[in-house]
């Protein structure tokens, strides 16, 4: 056991992480930046041991109550127990860090991180799981009370896939969604409506999707784990006497094994098969399989540094890599001659197309694929030399080949908004052969999670 252990910093996954009077780097989820606590080592790796929490000797002074009733048994939340003007510093650390660690960089770059406005009900989607097997809580487990393993409908227990914890209350998304949710439970209750065996594959119901919008909009997709033609009736049509505010209203039927509906057709009950979303002046048709910015208010703030950064003028053209559904695509589209955007997902740039069309712009193209594969010479050549690339690629960061062509392009700027600023780092180094990276601006899209947002602008060296 080691005692004494300071914690000095977050780390991914939402542990906290602290290093011994030998230097020995210890993880541990748990603890915030400022305790002090007793561990017990489960793991010792060549450059690091992660441990489980024992006691506290010393609490942080950034600690505060979580508001969450649920805080510590479902794990979406990791940092609610930490002030927030806390988490922003050290959130802020971890991308200068990385800059300065990996990217090899001044960490002086990074510029003062902006925080979200609205650091709870800033969600647009949560999806809820069904299950036969309820996660117990500690106080349950501690009480004198026998425990009725009744099924739950809420989230799945971090390290448990057929676990669900049973939510009550979850303050990430307007409270609507609490209402609608708990509705179901309830009127699964009292209808005696199975809940998913997600051991045994079969119970009826499954999931459920709840999205909303800034414009007032909200839709509920119910997955069904069996045809039962009376009892799915019953629920969409509770659902749609119940609440009017649902403005799209749809279900599935998903008897695979797996919880995905991607390859699932998707009934509509009520409305259309789409909410809509407006960032600025571009609106967006958010479909049933869309992926789309989990946190709208915040992701215009993080279009905006990405538009400063680019300094588009109206001559300019513009290369979106991992454009996704094309939002920052058609969300510059404006202020540019000329956009075309990679996506690997078709289904993605089915959206931006559909997009495009919504909102009437005429200076954007779209093409499915990997990126690595589409954006080549042949590629270059039919697209002209852009002035601008901006570049939002998944966790894992830009392929080794896509930098190899960004510096042998040699486009005047690179935005690069990523969502990992470890492999952000990575791939800025291997770009500083050819580029200066001038400023990073952490963005915090996803309050009391590890997770940060970071945009760098890079400019191209003068021979």
């Amino acid at each position: 056991m080691i005692q004494g252990l300071s914690i000095s910093g977050i780390a991914d996954k939402g542990k906290a992480v602290g290093r011994t009077e030998d230097g020995q780097v210890i993880f541990v989820e748990g603890p915030i930046p400022g305790d002090v606590v007793d561990v017990r080592v489960l793991r010792k790796k060549r450059n690091y041991s992660e441990a489980a929490l024992v006691r506290y000797q010393e609490y942080s002074p950034d600690r505060v109550t979580a508001p969450c009733r649920h805080f510590g048994e479902c794990g979406g939340c990791k940092w609610q127990h930490m002030s927030y003007e806390s988490q922003l510093r050290f959130k802020e650390q971890v991308v200068r860090d990385c800059i300065r660690r990996i990217a090899k960089l001044n960490p002086d770059i990074v510029q003062p991180i902006i925080g979200c406005a609205d650091n709870f009900h800033y969600r647009n989607k949560l999806e809820f799981s069904f299950s036969t097997k309820r996660w117990i809580t500690r106080q349950e487990a501690a009480g004198d009370e026998e425990i009725q393993n009744q099924g739950a409908l809420g989230f799945h227990k971090a390290g448990f896939f057929d676990k669900i914890v049973n939510i009550e209350e979850c303050l990430l998304q307007d409270d609507l969604s609490n209402t609608i949710r708990n509705f179901v439970r309830d009127y699964a209750a009292v209808h005696a409506l199975s809940y998913y065996d997600l051991r045994e594959h079969h119970g009826l119901l499954r999931n459920m999707i709840v999205r909303n919008t800034t414009l007032g909009q909200w839709m509920v997709i119910m997955i069904f784990g069996e045809h039962n033609d009376e009892a799915i009736s019953g629920v969409m049509n509770a659902l749609q006497n119940r609440f009017p505010e649902i403005t799209s209203l749809n279900y599935v039927v998903n008897t695979k094994q797996n919880d995905t509906i991607f390859d699932q057709e998707v009934i509509t009950v009520k409305g259309n098969p789409y909410v809509v979303e407006q960032l600025g002046e571009v609106r967006f048709k958010i479909g049933t399989k869309s992926f789309f910015q989990t946190n709208p208010r915040q992701a215009k703030v993080l279009f905006d540094v990405a538009k400063e950064y680019a300094q588009l003028e109206k001559h300019h053209n513009v290369y979106d890599l991992y454009t996704g559904l094309g939002s920052i695509a058609l969300y510059i589209a404006d202020g540019a001659g000329q956009v075309t955007g990679i996506e690997e997902i078709p289904e993605a740039i089915d959206d931006a197309l559909v997009n495009m069309e919504f909102n009437n712009i005429r200076n954007a193209t779209f093409y499915a694929g990997d990126v690595k594969n589409i954006f080549n010479n042949d590629f270059i050549r039919a697209h002209g030399k852009p002035d601008v690339v901006i570049t939002d690629p998944p966790r894992a960061g830009m392929h080794e080949d896509v930098i190899h062509t960004l510096l042998a392009l040699e486009a005047p700027v690179i935005v690069y908004i990523s969502c990992n600023p470890a492999t952000q780092g990575r791939d800025l180094q291997l770009l500083s052969a050819r580029y200066d990276t001038v400023k990073v601006q952490p963005v915090d899209m996803f309050p009391h999670t590890q997770h940060i947002e970071s945009v760098a602008k890079l400019v191209l060296r003068k021979s």
